[in-house]
């Protein structure tokens, strides 16, 4: 509801009934849809669009001592307005009319140093409207406008467009009030101004009784009247009315053809816009250039940039020569749709065009480099702004910080806002949205917190930003606790507030919290909030709907998933494409297939996020080859793959070892151009080689980036470390260290992991300490634990264990598992017992640390210690990660799992077993698993531990040329490690197994791990 909504009747001409209105003949002439208008009933307070001014009575309270500014003293106009000859008026008229405002000041000034007490009603009248041309006046005239006793409909006329014409819509609707409450009522020129207010507010209502009110007094409707209507019934997204006023225009001319045109293509209704626009030829009006540039604005901001492009190129051909403001909309309309790189395009073609950018160009322009995360393309835009003295604007100020947090500079977007000399709410509400999407919650509450100390007060945006910052952390209480804040700012929690608690407590694992708060919305009861935050149950959206089924996905609540699409059915939500990405991705977590695509496939347009989740959902279900084939229908319907879906497939290439399927999507990526930073595919496709355990194509990749950054170094330098090449990783941190560019902590810990490996300790020190003196970073805890890791494998236990008890900080189940590990390698019970303990009262569940001392106990032959141990783990009812191991032929993934398999080609793999145990027995080879006396009963499949049936599959059923790659979710056994080396050497075929540890890298009989994992 707007302003004139807000339990306020329009008194005087404007206080009457819908009945009043439909019956004039005039009304029903001009528009019969306005004949069933209620909107002059009394409205409910819950309705309220604006409660603070429509009693249409002065609310703000005059002080005494602030009389208008101007003045030396209290005016006092009595002296004025006892002026009797009309020829001194007229004198005092004629100079203010000669006069500047700011000359006018001064003359306001003399009078009152002249004693008057109060000013004739002609000359304060006059001073108002000479006052409201100044932006800097326009509080002295609204001061002196206060004091005024008889005003004119030129005084009000005067304020009313000077607040128009400055945006500031409340004061505009506060004078019109009082306007309305004097008597005067708006002409036929002031009624446009009204309906621009309205338009901008979307004070769809308001408007309505405008309109109402200029049919009953039977105004003449012209096109500015019939023009400003159409904008603000398409601003307000009420099409219809806006067709139906354009229809009943007597005449229409090239604006009112615009606003019905960016009327539907403000709705994405591209098509009826084209034909208005063709029509509009047809009946003779030519358009213009704020007509072209609608057209272009219009298909940019949804999505169409063939379109944007080709009317573009059609304004050339008519002669019409594109301005700043068509390519501005042009700019903001690809960025607002993610086509970054043809945004860039267009801003090249400006300047080559010598088309100089103004701030709207640059504030456009920077969330583009910001998407693109080109961190020196954005740099170079704002040199260019200075430069070229495109600065100090609030809009360009607010990108640039966006632009360098999101570039992750958030030291530079600080440097910038610091910088800034007016800070105003905006500036401050984007350096909390830096500050919380760098998880820097502490940082934005302190501004928060200097924003309201320096006099500004924060909104809506404020206080939604900073929820949304606590939600994700996880921070419920404090989430809550803003939002009773909120209440003393006089700001209630709108849809926006509940969307962000509801999606921050989805992302940080609050899920049932996100459930119950959804399930409050709901309802008008409930015990989330008290009444005095929210006095009204808020419904809930799309966007809530939606993060309440990821919370049941995330918790395969499937019944409940189904409950919420009962009530997107019941509530009859619009159809929009991310509720039903949603839901198949809710029935796909949980299993549901069959609803899961029913979902999909009653999509009627299916955009690449739809596809993606799709796509997710039949990795997620170890069907890749299924999943490969919705890609292929996916380009079929001719749906572009954005860099997500390409980067999904990469992850599950990676995650089940599928190196041809991944080489395939290399391929596509290559073949696609993507609009993207080349390091953020070049990580992911490293990442997948690397897990297919293929260096020399992560290598490759590598190699092929000419500008490397950080994260490309860190994955090279830890794929070196994880696959056992210490040497390479080493080489690869001096080339970078070479290259001048500086390493972060990750890097450190990947090179530390290297040398952990290969028990590189001197060299392992080096870099430690390097870490501090070369670059000045405190150690972190990982850093530590990767130190206890390069002691441990050079044998040097005691010194781990010193060191670990020296440490800055307290242990975690990391750091003694490390150890542990070490003491399983090097066979030392003792020490290996201090880590265990540690390890129980650190984790008490994980039966894993059990196993770990058991198979210490073991290569020490304590076979007492063995039998007391697993006795403890049966009381504890502690059971062991299942076993499970997976093989991938022909883009099918076979698992077999501990005791159980259900794989048709069983007995022909455990024939080949049986003929590989009796060669390897040949050489020498015993099964090194012991077989306890006290077993009741032993299985067949258990005794053979899964990566040997995995393997073996792979020797029968992959082409002979290619490497057999195996996965294991725990860590190989000694027996199994040297089963499948010796394997390798009998049927000479090199063979990756990737296990929870390491990456073996088996030929010949030899592994990589050199027999330490």
């Amino acid at each position: 509801m707007g302003i004139l909504e807000s339990g306020f009747l329009l008194s005087y001409s404007f206080h009457t009934s819908c009945s009043s209105v439909s019956s004039s003949s005039s009304s029903s002439s001009h528009n019969p849809s306005l004949q069933n208008l209620t909107i002059f009933k009394p409205i409910a307070k819950s309705q309220r669009e604006h409660s603070k001014i429509l009693n249409f009575r002065d609310t703000r309270q005059s002080d005494p001592k602030t009389h208008f500014a101007l003045t030396p003293k209290p005016p006092n106009y009595k002296s004025l307005l006892s002026i009797e000859h009309n020829s001194a008026i007229d004198k005092c008229l004629h100079l203010l009319n000669t006069k500047s405002p700011t000359d006018c000041r001064q003359i306001h000034c003399q009078f009152v140093k002249l004693g008057s007490s109060e000013f004739n009603n002609l000359i304060a009248n006059k001073l108002v409207i000479l006052y409201s041309k100044s932006k800097g006046l326009l509080d002295a005239a609204q001061k002196l406008f206060d004091e005024t006793h008889e005003k004119t409909v030129p005084t009000y006329a005067a304020l009313i467009g000077s607040y128009s014409r400055f945006e500031r819509w409340d004061d505009l609707f506060a004078v019109f009030g009082l306007m309305v409450n004097d008597g005067l009522l708006p002409d036929k020129y002031l009624i446009p101004t009204i309906l621009k207010a309205c338009a901008a507010m979307k004070y769809v209502m308001t408007g309505r009784m405008v309109h109402a009110y200029v049919l009953r007094k039977v105004l003449e409707m012209d096109l500015f009247v019939e023009n400003a209507l159409i904008d603000l019934y398409a601003n307000c997204g009420d099409l219809r009315y806006s067709r139906s006023t354009f229809d009943t225009m007597q005449e229409r001319d090239v604006v009112s053809w615009t606003a019905l045109l960016s009327a539907y293509l403000h709705e994405g209704l591209l098509d009826e816009a084209e034909n208005v626009f063709r029509s509009m030829k047809l009946y003779g009006v030519k358009p213009d250039l704020i007509c072209w540039s609608a057209l272009v604005s219009g298909y940019a901001q949804n999505g169409e940039v063939d379109l944007a492009l080709q009317v573009l190129e059609e304004m050339k051909e008519k002669g019409m020569k594109p301005g700043v403001n068509t390519l501005n909309g042009m700019i903001s309309g690809f960025v607002h749709n993610g086509h970054f790189e043809d945004a860039l395009e267009v801003f090249i073609k400006m300047l080559h065009c010598f088309e100089d950018p103004n701030f709207i160009t640059i504030a456009s322009i920077l969330p583009a480099c910001a998407g693109l995360q080109d961190l020196n393309l954005g740099k170079a835009v704002h040199g260019y702004a200075i430069k070229n003295g495109i600065w100090g604007n609030v809009y360009v100020e607010g990108s640039l910080i966006n632009m360098y947090s999101k570039c992750g500079k958030s030291d530079t977007a600080e440097k910038v806002f610091v910088h800034i000399k007016n800070k105003n709410t905006a500036l401050y509400n984007e350096m909390i949205a830096a500050y919380v999407n760098e998880g820097n919650i502490e940082g934005a509450f302190s501004l928060l917190q200097l924003m309201q100390k320096e006099g500004l007060k924060p909104d809506l945006i404020t206080y939604n930003t900073l929820l949304a910052g606590y939600s994700r952390k996880g921070q419920k209480n404090d989430a809550y606790e803003l939002l009773s804040q909120m209440v003393h700012m006089n700001l209630k929690p709108n849809i926006v507030s509940i969307n962000a608690l509801i999606s921050g407590f989805q992302q940080s694992g609050l899920t049932y919290d996100a459930l119950k708060l959804f399930r409050f919305m709901q309802s008008p009861f409930g015990d989330c909030f008290s009444t005095e935050v929210l006095n009204a149950p808020i419904q809930p959206n799309s966007i809530t709907t939606a993060s309440a089924l990821a919370a049941c996905a995330d918790l395969a609540l499937l019944r409940q998933g189904k409950e919420i699409h009962g009530y997107i059915t019941r509530n009859n939500f619009e159809p929009n494409i991310i509720l039903f990405s949603a839901l198949v991705d809710m029935y796909m977590k949980c299993l549901d297939m069959d609803s899961a695509t029913m979902v999909f496939w009653r999509i009627m347009e299916r955009n690449t996020v739809s596809w993606n989740a799709f796509i997710t959902g039949h990795i997620n279900s170890k069907q890749p080859e299924e999943a490969f084939k919705l890609l292929d229908r996916m380009l079929g319907e001719g749906v572009k793959p954005n860099s997500v879906t390409y980067i999904l497939l990469l992850q599950a290439c990676a995650d089940m070892a599928v190196l041809e399927s991944g080489r395939a999507v290399h391929s596509l990526i290559i073949r696609s151009h993507l609009g993207m930073p080349d390091t953020i595919l070049a990580s992911a496709l490293l990442d997948m080689y690397s897990k297919c355990s293929s260096l020399q194509d992560a290598k490759t990749v590598f190699d092929s980036e000419v500008e490397k950054d950080v994260a490309l170094w860190n994955a090279m330098i830890s794929t070196y470390s994880l696959h056992g090449f210490a040497s390479n990783a080493i080489n690869l941190f001096q080339q970078m260290d070479h290259l001048g560019i500086r390493p972060d902590k990750i890097t450190f810990i990947s090179i530390l992991s290297a040398c952990a490996h290969d028990g590189l300790v001197e060299e392992g020190w080096k870099y430690f300490n390097m870490m501090s003196y070369a670059y000045g970073f405190s150690a972190s805890l990982e850093h530590y634990t990767c130190m206890v890791g390069i002691m441990g494998t050079a044998g040097l236990l005691n010194e781990a264990l010193d060191f670990i008890r020296q440490m800055p900080y307290a242990p975690d189940a990391c750091t003694w598992a490390t150890l542990l590990r070490a003491c399983r390698v090097h066979s030392n019970p003792e020490i290996g017992e201090i880590a265990a303990e540690a390890l129980f009262k650190l984790e008490p569940k994980n039966a894993s640390n059990y196993i770990l001392l058991s198979n210490i106990y073991v290569s020490a032959g304590m076979w007492d210690l063995v039998k007391n141990l697993r006795s403890v783990m049966r009381g504890q009812r502690l059971i062991g990660i299942e076993e499970c191991s997976s093989i991938c032929l022909d883009k099918m993934i076979y698992e077999f799992k501990g005791g159980k398999s259900n794989y048709s080609k069983l007995e022909e793999t455990l024939d080949l077993w049986d003929g590989l145990a009796e060669e390897m027995g040949v050489s020498g080879y015993d099964p090194l698993d012991p077989v306890f006396e006290d077993e009741e009963e032993i299985d067949l499949l258990s005794c053979l531990h899964t990566e040997k049936l995995a393997v073996c599959s792979g020797i029968l059923f992959s082409n002979n040329h290619h490497p057999i790659r195996v996965r294991k979710n725990l860590r190989m056994c000694i027996d199994c490690h040297t089963s499948v080396k010796l394997i390798s050497k009998i049927v000479k075929r090199e063979i990756f197994v990737k296990d929870a540890s390491f990456y073996h890298h088996m030929r010949d009989g030899i592994c990589s791990c050199r027999d330490r994992w």
